[in-house]
């Protein structure tokens, strides 16, 4: 075995050794079942109307209840899941790629460069999160299509910001200079060096805004400005649900708690890679562990 591959190894046991982190490894696996299969798994049809069962309790036939038209809650917030992920995953990626490629540039060319591009990441980072995303759906009007550019503009400077600092610490690097010194072309530094190296803390930060990325999908549908009746949104359902809290609570408790437990998770892991691919806080899990 190289030493990359039991350092790899090695990574892997440390992070399936914190119980923490792999249960939140185990729910978001299940969560990404339920995301693919929702449709098929789902009880009932989501927009299957039935007024004479309408708020009827958790029970045998419906597991999470039913809602103010008789629909079975359980099987919107199964298929409102997989709308949720879906848009979460897309947006961030969106984010990924734009906001890596605006940071390795910057931190790379520095210079002028640097300098306009980190200018613009900076007047993106003065607006609150959610008042940006806003000022992007009401500009192109509500919708999923909307809510995914939305979000992944919003992170977009994040993972900018990430890149940059991590691309100036490994530039200096001697391998880096010494690649330049043999005329290798920047395209081919980026990829064999740079990139390989930054990847640690981007896999963290992506992780990290994934769970904000459902929050922030959650709460535009909440205000109605993200996914559209009748698809069910987990948002849309707390909203909805607001009229007969004190009569049906499990309208509110279910889309809540599946926000809840997926947002928790992805936090969860994040502190767990985190631990595992900063050289620093590796040193010290280590050292804990060794210590029982």
């Amino acid at each position: 075995m190289t030493t990359t591959d039991s350092a790899r190894v090695s990574s892997w046991r440390l992070l399936l050794r914190n119980p923490v982190t792999a249960v939140s490894a185990l729910i978001l696996l299940a969560v990404a079942v339920i995301a693919v299969s929702a449709n098929a798994i789902a009880p009932q049809g989501v927009n299957d109307v039935d007024v004479p069962n309408a708020l009827r309790p958790p029970s045998g036939g419906h597991w999470f209840g039913t809602d103010e038209l008789g629909r079975d809650v359980l099987s919107r917030v199964l298929v409102a899941t997989q709308a949720s992920m879906r848009i979460a995953v897309v947006s961030v990626a969106f984010a990924v790629v734009v906001g890596v490629t605006v940071g390795v540039l910057a931190g790379y060319r520095g210079g002028w460069l640097d300098t306009v591009l980190m200018r613009v990441v900076d007047v993106m980072f003065a607006f609150p999160v959610l008042l940006l995303a806003l000022a992007v759906v009401a500009i192109l009007g509500p919708g999923v299509t909307t809510t995914i550019l939305a979000i992944g503009i919003v992170y977009t400077p994040i993972f900018a910001r990430v890149a940059r600092a991590s691309t100036l610490g490994v530039r200096t690097e001697p391998y880096v200079a010494v690649s330049r010194a043999m005329g290798t072309p920047d395209h081919m530094i980026l990829r064999r060096h740079i990139l390989p190296n930054i990847a640690g803390p981007l896999i963290v930060q992506t992780s990290l805004s994934l769970a904000f990325a459902i929050l922030s999908e959650a709460a535009l549908s909440f205000l109605g400005l993200g996914i559209q009746p009748p698809q069910p949104s987990l948002g849309r359902m707390i909203f909805d649900s607001q009229g007969f809290v004190t009569m049906a609570w499990w309208m509110a408790v279910f889309p809540g708690a599946a926000i809840v437990v997926i947002v928790l998770a992805f936090n969860l892991l994040g502190d767990g890679l985190r631990d595992v691919l900063d050289p620093k806080q590796r040193t010290i899990a280590e050292a804990r562990r060794a210590q029982r």
